[in-house]
């Protein structure tokens, strides 16, 4: 059984990879499993400098998932650099390096650092507000993707993955623009804004009134995503949004990923990453089937 996958020429050992902002950079994690079962980390979302992220509360649990305004908290990426990925590199695991901005110059800048670290892939996060377009998300419209991703990918010397906000009405325009652009892969989904009230209170639960919305919940969206895109683009797709089983990475990689990310299922199981490994191998040994990249895109109409 061959368990690797080819991810823009970044081998995988298995397609199994963990969510930025639910790992940290593998710290606390270490403690429960060996970060080296995993095909990759991807480390908490990075700013040019330091970030203390919002004020609690910052997170609530919702039904069958959670909400979070963390705020990319981070120490920033020359203290990442420095003091977190020579601990990271002591695992035999892909580094990929989740990175924000709020204006295209910070994303340029960041991706051009963060090409000279000792890093396997970018993943850029273009869910962020422009400051410069009133505070739109760079990823809400195609021309606003095509400007930072297109600007990016220019001082990019590690393949670049274009991770996608949900919270938009076509999902493929957007995929297509990034695509367009110069991106070598997407992951989607992001977090679906959302927000609760605390009805005796009548405040917002959160500190920053809307959240991101993850875990089991938005499963169902996350794989029409992932389908939308794999039928609108050919680059590799790393697919996450609720997964937390290796029935749901199957799932995902049927829809059209080509690797996978659990990201909010760790808070309620540290194990789950490797759980779900477990019953991936399982469930190609059952359905006879060699290769795990073999799953990708195979879902019959």
């Amino acid at each position: 059984m061959n368990l690797a996958v080819d991810f823009c020429g970044v081998t995988l050992k298995n397609p199994i990879t963990v969510a930025s902002g639910t790992f940290g950079f593998g710290h606390e994690y270490g403690q429960f499993f060996n970060p080296s079962a995993l095909g990759g980390i991807s480390v908490k979302g990075l700013t040019p400098t330091e970030r203390p992220g919002n004020p609690a509360p910052r997170i609530a649990e919702t039904p069958s998932g959670m909400l979070n305004c963390v705020g990319l908290q981070n120490p920033g990426i020359d203290r990442f650099i420095s003091e977190q990925i020579p601990y990271l590199r002591q695992f035999d695991t892909a580094i990929i390096a989740n990175v924000s901005g709020n204006t295209v110059e910070e994303y340029c800048g960041m991706v051009e650092k963060i090409s000279d670290a000792d890093v396997d892939l970018i993943e850029m996060n273009i869910s962020c507000p422009n400051v410069k377009c009133g505070g739109m998300a760079f990823g809400t419209q195609p021309r606003m993707v095509d400007e930072v991703v297109s600007a990016a990918k220019k001082y990019a010397k590690k393949p670049l993955i274009v991770k996608l906000s949900p919270n938009v009405t076509d999902i493929a325009e957007i995929a297509r623009a990034a695509v367009g652009a110069g991106a070598d892969a997407l992951s989607l989904i992001n977090t679906i804004l959302g927000m609760r009230i605390d009805t005796e209170t009548r405040r917002p639960v959160l500190s920053n009134t809307m959240g991101g919305l993850s875990g089991p919940a938005v499963l169902p969206v996350a794989v029409r995503m992932v389908y939308q895109v794999r039928q609108a683009v050919k680059v590799p797709i790393l697919g996450m949004g609720g997964i937390s089983s290796g029935r749901d990475v199957v799932e995902m990689m049927l829809a059209g990923a080509d690797a996978v990310s659990i990201g909010a299922a760790l808070f309620r199981d540290p194990l789950c990453p490797v759980k779900a490994l477990a019953e991936l191998k399982s469930y190609l040994n059952v359905h006879h089937i060699e290769n795990a990249s073999a799953l990708s895109g195979g879902v019959l109409l």
